[in-house]
């Protein structure tokens, strides 16, 4: 049903609409409602506009997303503008969040986190970021504009960034083949990112690496192989032996590709694997507890207590890959359940409208922001040039003189140049 109103909606817009809950369709809907309504004459005199949104490149301050006083209205077909000031939000605010399961250690991370209005508003402004992005990349792969693999990470944002708000800049990350969440909260641009998936000169590796191989400073892109246990285990008894300040963080989206954890593994308690290393088992859909969390082991890295593994319960709406339909193996019940109780974008907001830290009116501007910012994307990923063939072959090695190197047979000859 969902569907079949976006596609009328679509139509009767002119625009592209892919409303994947109800809360994201009746956002497109309200958009539609506000082009359409017939404005008063007496009221488009007198109403103040809104601030005019900030650079797609910057973060919005609290007091630009307020929206601006509005005069009394005239007709009941004009818009309703609430009339707010930054000084009627609560400015901060504590709430109670899941305590975490530990292993070898004497205490967890504390059963509270702090949160202000200003880290609020720019959570949810990433992880909404994230989601879109995903959702158009889906899109883009379906009309067949990307192709080959393509991870999405729609349901898992509260990872990423519940990770990188907990750590520095300078801290190395490195993570697997869902990897477009962490190249955005790592610096990369929507732009680059698509651009990437698309195969084009402007994407982050150049076009030449895909959905799996994006990289930023300090972070050294997805990979392929996800914790293949000889080397897990490798690597936690180095990490264990030379005391690493090393956190090791699995996903737990409760599938390994089409396979649920239940069936694959007799213990599903991945906090307990480092067995001589510490680790704590956290809800990955809950940003404030990823980011208490993650301070948490951090704290405990930089202390010289060595490495701590940290198992995050989280869930993904898409399949595996955009090759699973992700409904073969799990019931679309299952995932509307988790979509309604669980959702880490839903949850954050209700948090925040119920502790009168933001309006619906601000989260609803910052939805239309984050819309433009990733339709301008998606525009540039399908009209961004492809990378010539004759730069098929560079940077294969750092400040290096260019080398010649085979093609795809022995008389085709190309040039790496670094």
């Amino acid at each position: 049903m969902l569907t079949i109103i976006s596609n009328a909606l679509c139509r009767i817009t002119g625009k592209n609409v892919a409303a994947q809950t109800v809360s994201e369709l009746l956002i497109d809907l309200s958009e539609y409602v506000s082009l359409t309504s017939p404005a008063a004459p007496a009221l488009a005199k007198t109403q103040r506009q809104p601030p005019k949104p900030p650079p797609v490149s910057t973060r919005a301050s609290a007091e630009q997303l307020v929206s601006a006083p509005a005069a009394p209205l005239a007709s009941p077909g004009a818009r309703v503008v609430v009339s707010r000031s930054y000084a009627d939000f609560t400015p901060q605010a504590t709430f109670d969040i899941k305590k975490c399961e530990v292993h070898r250690l004497e205490e967890g991370p504390a059963g509270k986190a702090e949160l202000t209005r200003e880290q609020g508003l720019q959570y949810y402004r990433t992880m909404q970021t994230i989601r879109r992005m995903e959702l158009r990349a889906d899109q883009l792969y379906k009309q067949k504009i990307i192709r080959g693999f393509c991870h999405l990470y729609d349901g898992q944002e509260a990872c990423a960034v519940g990770i990188e708000s907990a750590i520095n800049p300078s801290d190395h990350l490195i993570t697997a083949y869902r990897s477009h969440g962490y190249t955005y909260t790592r610096g990369v641009s929507v732009k680059e990112i698509l651009a990437e998936l698309t195969g084009r000169k402007g994407g982050v590796a150049k076009g030449k690496g895909g959905s799996m191989h994006m990289y930023a400073p300090h972070f050294y892109g997805g990979n392929g192989i996800v914790g293949a246990q000889g080397q897990l285990f490798e690597s936690f008894n180095m990490a264990a032996l030379w005391k690493l300040p090393c956190i090791f963080i699995c996903e737990n989206n409760r599938y390994g590709m089409g396979t649920s954890v239940e069936r694959a593994s007799a213990s599903t308690d991945y906090y307990m694997r480092g067995d001589f290393i510490p680790g704590i088992r956290v809800d990955g859909m809950d940003v404030l507890c990823v980011r208490e969390a993650t301070k948490f082991a951090a704290d405990h890295c930089r202390a010289g207590k060595g490495p701590i593994v940290m198992e995050l319960q989280t869930y993904r709406y898409h399949g595996h890959s955009m090759s699973d339909p992700g409904v073969s193996y799990r019931t679309r019940e299952e995932i509307q359940e988790v979509r309604s109780k669980s959702d880490p974008i839903s949850l954050l907001k209700e948090r925040m409208l119920s502790s009168n830290m933001a309006s619906a009116e601000e989260f609803k501007v910052i939805d239309v922001e984050i819309r433009k910012e990733v339709e301008e994307a998606a525009q540039f990923a399908t009209s961004d040039p492809e990378p010539p063939l004759e730069e098929l072959c560079n940077h294969i090695f750092y400040n290096e003189a260019p080398i010649e190197v085979r093609g795809t047979n022995p008389w085709s000859k190309l040039k790496s140049v670094s």
